[in-house]
């Protein structure tokens, strides 16, 4: 890979060969890809782009850690829709808001970007098999990309992951380990069966390359915005991952010069589930946390991309906000019924942050923001249900249609 040079640790900077089977550094830091930007910028441009008919994820191979050999793995990751979302930006109060929508994905969730990565590196690595631990989405978006290339998948998940998530991993034939206790068990023990068994690690806190998967949701933004840098994202942070990726797209860009400068990023978390916000209000180290969240993609008490996730909320001079369920449900609503756009709890929480932090005055009025949508709410209509209500149910006659309009004070006339 002419364009990368190497692994480097965040915690003690020592460097790695960028090979297929890369992980952890013996000091027990994530590693971060280090690019040749100079290089880049002599063979990607703007023009490039503007030629380039993949609408994919792919269509930053340039920016990605794969070889000019290796295919692009079979489903359409990426390219997701970024909304102008002009009513629910009038409601909140500030000049432009966009969202980006990553829950049309093939999955329905943005950790496709991350799979289909995994997916093109294990193929590099002459890998028959991968393996993770998720609280859903990752193991999902992981089966899906992995059955349609051809992989064999072992999963291992929480007890508590919705019903929806289990059924897509047992429709894409993985092998789906159900562990009966919190995320952190779930994840200790895929980390021992692939020691032990020596599948490829489709864990965003053990793999490097994921996060360059789902840096791509930040180019997509920028080039979908003609390159104009919005004030804020906001996003939701569960294991430090995806807004570590975000981060990474951006100065990528910033680097190569496509973009002139930075945005503010907005981390939010559910507040039964916050370790890495409490760490940045209070300036301290990160401590673990109980899992007490319904926005279960994003209930990660021991969060393994920590470090990662705490320096792009730093560098970016972010904000950090802590939304209750009950904030990250009303936000599922605003959204359906303001841009048509349905989120499942965790990735709606980015927008609820976003009202929250609107509410209390600390986004400036003329400010542009982007929200993203990390995944569809299909994933879990239990929590939307029992927040929005069941349907009207009555018999097929008029009489009845117009009594149950009079109870719900329906006025039609």
């Amino acid at each position: 890979m002419r364009h990368v040079k190497y692994g480097r640790c965040v915690k003690c900077g020592k460097t790695y060969e960028a090979v297929p089977d890369l992980t952890t550094c013996t000091c027990g830091g994530t590693l971060d890809i280090v690019y040749d930007y100079d290089y880049i910028q002599s063979i990607f441009t703007k023009d490039t782009l503007k030629n380039r008919q993949n609408f994919t994820m792919w269509r930053y191979r340039e920016l990605l850690p794969v070889e000019e050999t290796t295919p692009d793995p079979p489903l359409r990751v990426g390219w997701s829709p970024l909304y102008k979302a002009d009513r629910l930006a009038e409601q909140l109060g500030i000049s432009k808001l966009y969202v980006k929508d990553d829950g049309l994905n093939p999955t329905a969730s943005l950790k496709d970007r991350a799979s289909a990565m995994a997916v093109a590196k294990a193929r590099e690595a002459g890998a028959k098999v991968i393996a993770c631990s998720s609280t859903g989405n990752a193991a999902s978006s992981l089966a899906g990309n992995a059955a349609a290339a051809g992989f064999q998948t072992y999963i291992f998940v929480p007890s508590r992951a919705p019903k929806g998530k289990v059924a897509q991993l047992m429709t894409f034939g993985a092998t789906v380990i159900s562990v009966q206790g919190s995320y952190e068990e779930t994840f200790e023990l895929s980390k021992a069966a692939i020691d032990r068994w020596g599948w490829y690690n489709r864990n965003a806190a053990i793999n490097p390359y994921l996060s360059e998967g789902k840096k791509t949701v930040a180019l997509e933004i920028m080039e979908q915005l003609g390159w104009e840098v919005p004030d804020y994202i906001a996003i939701s942070v569960g294991d430090g991952c995806t807004i570590a990726g975000l981060w990474k797209g951006l100065k990528d860009l910033y680097a190569i010069g496509f973009i002139d400068r930075l945005p503010r990023l907005i981390s939010a978390q559910a507040a039964g589930c916050c370790p890495l916000n409490r760490a940045i209000a209070e300036n301290k180290p990160w401590h673990p946390m109980e899992e007490n969240t319904l926005a279960d993609s994003i209930a990660v008490g021991v969060p393994r991309n920590a470090d990662k996730a705490l320096m792009a909320i730093r560098e970016s001079h972010g904000l950090v906000v802590n939304v209750t369920d009950e904030e990250i449900m009303a936000a599922q609503k605003l959204l359906g019924r303001t841009c048509g756009v349905f989120g499942e709890p965790a990735g709606v929480t980015g927008a609820a942050g976003l009202k929250k932090l609107c509410e209390e005055g600390k986004i400036e009025k003329d400010a542009t923001v982007v929200s993203v949508v990390t995944g569809n709410g299909l994933k879990d209509v239990a929590n939307a249900i029992a927040f929005c209500g069941e349907p009207i149910s009555i018999p097929g006659r008029m009489d009845d249609l117009l009594s149950a309009f009079h109870q719900r004070q329906i006025h039609l006339d």
